[in-house]
């Protein structure tokens, strides 16, 4: 199953794939304004019940969508981010049934990291122990005291302490709204070489910022509060494979489809090729592999996860995107059954 669903991505992506010698910002004309951060996340998994439980009852998140993957529609696509899905909160999962588990190394995400309030981060690591997180490490980088852990496949998360993050939590999970995850903060990319990846951030809106050690950290001016990303050079460690607790792909925020078909259109005229643009019934999606290996998507914010549900009831039944209706009865009685 999962074979057959990383043989249909590749076959898209690779159609898609950057060729030819790198162009410098320079050379690729006016730098991109309508990227406003990142989107979601999207991971892999094993199981989809301990997933879901991990996010909604250790983070604290709300699951604002119960849908299948598109391509492997015997698979559930889990979104969870704060009350409404906004994006730059939202965190998703193919969860597949004995998928083996990943390997980490360059080419991929390497820790995908929160934003909580100033001060709480000891609140966290108590309730990480109490609740069996492993993977747990306190350290400060950029200035910002982070507490590192693992998710179930052994993925990599961070927390950061942000006290100028205002954005608003999900209420009603079981984190007091005081210490509560406001949302992505960054995200971490590991590379053999970064400069080609830097310059297309570059092209695509972010700006140097700041440097600590080998990483260097990008972002934004004026986004959407989840608008850093960080970039780390490893020269000689080996390539990731895909798997359980690997990213499968990370997006970028853009307001709507006439701004995302600029990026693309701007994109293709620098030398990339991108996936036509596709409907993913909450968003619509294009894609392109970037020079250091990772799977960039850009996402609209349009029309949302409320376009299927009414905002009280975000995530709790099955949705099918059209092509799949036909489905509903062998999957309600053969997907996972998710606790709530």
């Amino acid at each position: 199953m999962f074979a057959a669903f990383a043989a249909g991505w590749r076959v898209l992506i690779l159609a898609w794939t950057r060729h030819g010698p790198h162009r410098t910002r320079e050379g690729a004309g006016k730098m991109l304004d309508q990227i406003k951060g990142l989107h979601h996340v999207t991971s892999m998994a094993r199981d989809a019940r301990q997933n879901n439980e991990f996010f909604t009852k250790k983070l604290g998140l709300r699951r604002v969508k119960k849908t299948v993957n598109f391509d492997a529609p015997d698979v559930y696509h889990l979104y969870y981010a704060d009350e409404l899905g906004t994006p730059g909160s939202v965190m998703t999962y193919f969860p597949f049934p004995n998928i083996g588990k990943g390997r980490h190394g360059v080419g991929e995400v390497g820790t995908t990291v929160y934003s909580v309030p100033e001060g709480t981060l000891a609140y966290w690591e108590k309730r990480f122990a109490d609740e069996g997180v492993t993977g747990l490490s306190r350290d400060e980088s950029f200035g910002e005291k982070r507490l590192g852990f693992a998710g179930p496949d052994g993925d990599g998360f961070a927390l950061v302490e942000s006290k100028a993050d205002t954005r608003t939590p999900w209420a009603k999970g079981n984190v007091p709204s005081d210490e509560a995850i406001r949302g992505f903060h960054s995200v971490s990319l590991r590379l053999k070489d970064g400069g080609a990846t830097e310059e297309l951030l570059k092209f695509m809106g972010y700006e140097e910022v700041d440097t600590s050690g080998t990483v260097k950290r990008l972002a934004v001016k004026d986004g959407n509060g989840a608008n850093i990303v960080d970039i780390e050079s490893l020269p000689g460690a080996a390539f990731a494979d895909l798997g359980a607790g690997s990213v499968h792909h990370v997006a970028f925020a853009v307001e709507n489809r006439a701004k995302q078909l600029d990026v693309r259109k701007a994109l293709m005229d620098t030398g990339y090729q991108v996936t036509p643009v596709i409907d993913r019934d909450y968003f619509w999606a294009i894609y392109f592999r970037t020079p250091g290996g990772v799977l960039f998507e850009v996402a609209t914010n349009e029309p949302g996860f409320d376009r299927d549900e009414d905002t009280a009831h975000l995530g709790e039944a099955l949705k099918l995107p059209s092509q799949h209706q036909h489905l509903r009865p062998y999957l309600e009685q053969h997907l996972q059954k998710l606790e709530d």
